[in-house]
């Protein structure tokens, strides 16, 4: 296969070169490389450097290597011994000679994840698979100890496009709301909690977001019942009213019947989801400072995407203000003039990382409605 050079971050490898003019280059070459996704890996190694010394993972498994371009970075920008596991001898043969080329002493795999996961354990594990990571997560949950990193590009399913498949797959119904993106991150997150708790384990959220085709979840694990059970604490439901943008966030694994707060009309459950943060600020801003002193491909994106996730309030959802402008039949103003009303009013208002047009607030609706028009 014809190799090209590719350097991300402080890490050249070589990859298969694709095929330019075919709708999806990356599809096309026998070993998957997605440039789109320098930002993902950018985050993953800026969240491993920025960790304390005595936090550190003793070991970390990239689960699908292909070209071994995450492992890679991880090993040798942030400094944590590395296991590349890809079924595909061509991917992992790519890998081991991007490795040596590199002077990388990682270790390499040829398995299935499932059952490589089911037969071993590792500091920090990371699926990032082409489409769903659901088939991995149980095996994933098992094998790792202390971080559970994963990746998903089904946002169709995942941000109720495709409902079905999302029912099908994460055991939990979406709805395509204005604010998709965030009840994906959320149903992803319900998801991988579910199945970690049936082992007595807990999770915390520490960097976690969803960007153009791919949501990214960060995750320290602990052990214990009771890490379990303050774990399913968080699990719940957005209830969307049928007519009106009113929701309201209900905690349990069932759904009650839950009326809309604003005009009182019937509402549809979407879940189970993940309630509160889905970061952790003092690992948010820890990355923020670290990010001077790493080598990374889109160095500023990501500090731009940290500084919104340090002050995104932990709401389950966001209003689209621009959204709501149009409802109204209104010109909506600028969107810091529309926090600072709400904030004169005594509401915790703040953006999102979702889209520049997205609102969290604890306002309740008619007093967001109201900054619209002064």
């Amino acid at each position: 296969m014809d190799l090209v050079p590719v350097t991300e971050g402080g890490t050249m490898v070589l990859v298969p070169a694709p095929d330019p003019t075919a709708s999806f280059p990356p599809g096309t070459a026998p070993v998957f490389y997605n440039p789109r996704m320098a930002l993902n890996r950018d985050a993953t190694v800026l969240f491993l450097r920025a960790l304390p010394p005595d936090r550190r993972p003793a070991d970390y498994l990239d689960a699908m290597g292909a070209t071994g371009l995450r492992g890679l970075r991880v090993a040798g920008e942030a400094g944590v011994p590395v296991a590349i596991n890809d079924r595909s001898p061509r991917a992992l043969g790519l890998a081991a000679d991007n490795a040596a080329r590199l002077g990388l002493a990682v270790e390499t795999v040829r398995s299935d994840a499932n059952a490589l996961m089911s037969s071993r354990r590792f500091g920090a594990v990371d699926l990032d698979p082409f489409g769903s990571p659901a088939p991995f997560t149980d095996a994933a949950c098992r094998s790792a100890v202390r971080y559970l990193f994963v990746t998903a590009t089904d946002t169709a399913p995942l941000c109720g496009a495709h409902l079905k498949a999302g029912m099908r797959r994460y055991f939990a119904r979406p709805m395509n709301t204005a604010y998709h993106a965030e009840i994906g991150l959320r149903i992803l997150l319900g998801f991988v909690v579910r199945e970690l708790i049936k082992y007595d384990r807990g999770l915390v959220p520490l960097c976690c977001f969803a960007r153009e085709h791919f949501v990214r979840l960060h995750l320290g694990l602990s052990e214990g019942a009771a890490a379990g059970d303050a774990t399913l604490a968080r699990i719940g439901y957005v209830h969307q009213c049928r007519r009106c943008p009113g929701r309201a966030e209900q905690a349990g694994l069932l759904p009650e019947p839950t009326p809309c707060p604003e005009c009182g009309s019937e509402t549809a459950p979407i879940g189970p989801l993940w309630l509160g943060a889905i970061s952790d600020p003092a690992t948010i801003a820890a990355m923020r400072e670290a990010v001077d002193g790493a080598t990374l491909a889109q160095a500023r994106a990501l500090d731009r995407l940290l500084a919104l996730l340090e002050a995104e309030l932990p709401t389950a959802t966001f209003y689209d203000y621009h959204v709501l402008a149009k409802r109204q039949g209104v010109s909506p103003p600028a969107i810091e003039i529309v926090l600072e009303r709400l904030r004169r009013e005594g509401y915790r208002a703040g953006r999102a990382h979702y889209a520049g047009t997205a609102v969290k607030t604890d306002a309740p609706l008619a007093a967001l409605l109201a900054t619209l028009t002064g």
